[in-house]
């Protein structure tokens, strides 16, 4: 058995648009599961040491709970991941206004983000390729974009995600995925024994509404610190103003770059009981490291039991948030005649 997909019908929404879902299975039995509805990745199936699978993504169990969800769980993220200040910007001498869907800001590309649509979706080969045409207009943002992502599950147990995009006027564009992990599987509690290493020196501090400051801060001596790897535990409730003011880790890491544009090294997380590992390689300049910090009980997971604080991560691979408002960010401007490309790469390995 090499790589094969299978696309089922998976609900229709209130307007009657249908929604598939594509199971992605590699033959060594992982399997990652994509609905068209915002090209979520709903499950990911992978082994620990005993070679019991067992899903390691946050999700629900039905369309509906997706088209209610505030959360972003396993969501294709854009026009923009993560926050604008006071939903707006200046490009080229023109300021443009966006939908501040989270007040006074604009969060993960507005209210009909990129999250909350059907994608066009096709096979080719080993590889599910989901595309969407955002209006010149569209929560605020110029420009007519053509976006394409492409999910390939690879013999060797990573999940690679490949993001291109064009436009016809000039724009802003941040493009992630915003899967939750728990690598001990969804549902199992929290991921607070979870050892992490980001290989970064710097993070991006961020204000009162959580807009990074344009300072550009060095992890040595505070607990942001993972060039090392420590437990998700071991510092989230330290006394410090930054995880005060989110709650836990919420952090911009700043990765180094790569002029070729090559995925390396950003992250590498270990499970202790399952033996799980996964390793998180990138050609984007940052990383966000996020630990659930909002999950209240309130949302129901698929296996019946309520997420609540810190019972997942996330690792979106992106740029630098609030970038069109920060000059000494890494550019996100893209012009026509351009192509935006990016890609990440989950991989699963197993410790014995």
């Amino acid at each position: 058995m090499s790589e094969t997909i299978e696309r089922v019908p998976y609900g229709t929404l209130s307007d009657g648009t249908t929604v598939d879902r594509f199971m992605l299975r590699n033959a060594r039995g992982t399997a990652a599961e994509i609905i068209t509805y915002g090209g979520i990745l709903t499950a990911l199936h992978v082994a620990d040491r005993d070679s019991r699978r067992a899903n390691v993504v946050l999700g629900f169990a039905s369309l509906a709970d997706y088209v209610e969800d505030t959360a972003s769980f396993g969501a294709l993220t854009g026009r923009y991941a993560g926050r604008i200040a006071g939903a707006r910007f200046s490009l080229d001498g023109v300021e443009y206004r966006l939908a501040c869907n989270s007040p006074p800001n604009a969060i993960h590309g507005g209210v009909r983000r990129f999250g909350k649509l059907v994608w066009q979706a096709a096979v080719e080969a080993s590889t599910l390729v989901l595309r969407h045409v955002s209006a010149d207009g569209e929560e605020g943002y110029p420009g007519r974009l053509d976006v394409e992502v492409r999910y390939t599950l690879a013999g060797d147990d990573a999940l690679r995600i490949d993001y291109t995009a064009s436009t016809d006027r000039p724009t802003v564009l941040n493009l992630t995925n915003h899967a939750y992990f728990n690598l001990a599987g969804e549902g199992s509690g929290d991921v607070y024994g979870h050892e992490v290493m980001v290989a970064s020196d710097a993070f991006l501090p961020v204000d009162v509404n959580s807009i990074p400051t344009g300072e550009i801060r060095p992890v040595a001596g505070t607990p942001f610190d993972f060039r090392a790897p420590k437990l998700i535990g071991a510092d989230i409730r330290r006394s410090d103003e930054q995880i005060m003011r989110v709650r836990g880790f919420d952090q911009t890491y700043v990765l180094p770059q790569d002029p070729g544009g090559v995925p390396r090294l950003a992250a590498r997380v270990r499970e202790p009981r399952s033996g799980r590992v996964m390793e998180v390689a990138t050609s984007e300049p940052a990383i966000q490291f996020y630990t659930g910090n909002s999950l209240t009980g309130r949302h129901l997971g698929a296996s019946g039991r309520a997420y609540r604080q810190g019972d997942g991560f996330c690792l979106e691979t992106q740029h630098f948030p609030d970038s069109p408002n920060h000059p000494n960010f890494p550019s996100t401007v893209l012009r026509p005649g351009q192509v935006f490309r990016s890609r990440t790469e989950y991989r699963f390995l197993v410790e014995r």
